[in-house]
């Protein structure tokens, strides 16, 4: 009786998967890093009564662009 082995090995499949991981990590941090930059930069062209309207003040604006 003759036997096949069918089973394949991962060794191709893992490290396309760690570099897919890292790539999609790099993507996520500069995307986060643009929503911190376009917020923060929204944020500063605001006078200080809109920032008040908005219950915000000046130094608040790192803070907020953070979340």
């Amino acid at each position: 009786m003759a036997f096949l082995d069918t089973s394949r090995s991962t060794t191709f499949s893992t490290p396309s998967s760690v570099v897919a991981k890292f790539f999609t990590a790099v993507f996520a941090a500069v995307a986060s890093w643009n929503d911190t930059r376009v917020t923060r930069n929204a944020l500063s062209q605001l006078s200080m009564r809109e920032l008040n309207d908005i219950g915000l003040a000046p130094g608040d604006i790192d803070r907020i662009s953070r979340r």
